[in-house]
């Protein structure tokens, strides 16, 4: 009997080192930095670490409390808070991020007066809102307006660059166009404040397809990557992007079977919700073999953006605490005890490396 526990996640430090130092040879082949983003793991230092080691210009998350473990640990890491400060967390945004993405006048005010009193200097990226619609100016003269004030009128508040978010709301698409906009703006911006800005931040890894196919504007010197890095599952499911030595195996979710029977694929009387308040579809296939694992939404969220390493087997579906797979078409012959590998998609990831019921372990 394994007595080994389950679930883990599996991280394999050596191969997201390497893809780090991939990604950040890419973009440096093209004038362009990486932001390194660890809230995908939530905070892990271990992966922070290596992407510091790779290469990475800054390490970037969306919670603060993550920034504040990474300074603990090197306090010579730049940091950058990748969402718009909270009013309330403003004096742990100055102690522990160097830069923050922007979009409000009061908040960068308040950020101003946060400094002086603690004597401090702290760097802001302005956010230009190019169609997604999530955060960032709408329009250019609010935005220019904005970056002159800070260049003329704060003393501890510096302004840093300018940045955009695509694709994780509005699920627009970069392009030479709408990172054209951020780019002229970037001009626009230095020719009114007389310096060059340090940084024009042209979104995450939904940007790296437009700059493998030469189209990134030039402007563009900075992107905010994570899921490339880490996964590397979006470039070649989603974009059919390709690039040959980054690794798709730095995670590996396993959990274990805890049953397995022969039963009917279609449910059996009157279909109404299930615990999610969902009205979900089946397929008749007739009588199936099926396990079932211990792990569900609960753990993962999204049953269908994880992918079992077994390619004979198929996810049916899940319940909060159960995954349900369909085992006929396997090689292996599994029983009651035996574990199943998945590959997986950010979503998941995200929800696994919060989840404290998944054991990590670093490989």
């Amino acid at each position: 009997m394994n007595n080994k526990s389950y679930p883990q996640l599996l991280i394999n430090q050596k191969k997201i080192m390497e893809n780090v130092r991939e990604v950040v040879r890419i973009c440096k082949v093209n004038d362009i930095g990486v932001s390194g983003v660890i809230k995908g793991v939530n905070g892990q230092i271990g992966v922070a670490e290596s992407f510091v080691l790779g290469g990475c210009a800054h390490i970037a998350s969306s919670r603060i409390e993550q920034l504040h473990t990474v300074k603990n640990y090197n306090d010579k890491i730049e940091t950058m808070l990748l969402r718009i400060p909270m009013h309330s967390e403003l004096e742990d945004v100055v102690k522990w991020a160097d830069i923050s993405l922007n979009s409000e006048k009061q908040t960068i005010d308040w950020l101003e007066e946060v400094c002086a009193s603690k004597r401090k200097h702290h760097s802001v990226i302005l956010m230009m809102d190019l169609g997604d619609l999530r955060e960032g100016f709408w329009g250019e003269k609010e935005i220019l307006e904005l970056a002159i004030y800070i260049e003329t009128k704060l003393q501890w508040v510096t302004l840093k660059g300018i940045g955009t978010n695509l694709g994780c709301y509005g699920a627009i698409k970069p392009t030479p166009v709408n990172l054209g906009l951020l780019a002229d703006m970037a001009e626009q911006i230095e020719v009114a404040i007389g310096r060059p800005l340090e940084i024009v931040s042209g979104g995450a890894t939904s940007s790296l397809p437009l700059l493998l196919e030469g189209k990134m504007p030039k402007k563009i010197n900075n992107l905010r990557i994570g899921e490339a890095i880490l996964l590397n599952m979006d470039l070649p499911e989603i974009w059919d992007v390709h690039i040959p030595n980054l690794h798709q195996d730095a995670f590996t979710l396993i959990t274990q079977i805890v049953e397995i029977k022969l039963k009917p694929s279609f449910p059996i009387g009157e279909i109404f919700i299930d615990a999610f308040g969902h009205t979900p579809e089946y397929e008749d296939r007739g009588i199936q073999k099926r396990a079932i694992l211990a792990l569900g939404k609960q753990d993962f969220a999204m049953e269908d953006k994880i992918q079992p390493l077994d390619l004979g087997a198929k996810i049916i579906g899940s319940s909060s605490d159960h995954l349900i797979v369909a085992i006929e078409e396997s090689e292996i012959d599994y029983r009651v005890g035996d574990v199943m590998a998945f590959k997986i998609f950010y979503g998941p990831m995200l929800h696994l490396c919060t989840c404290e019921h998944v054991l990590k372990i670093d490989v």
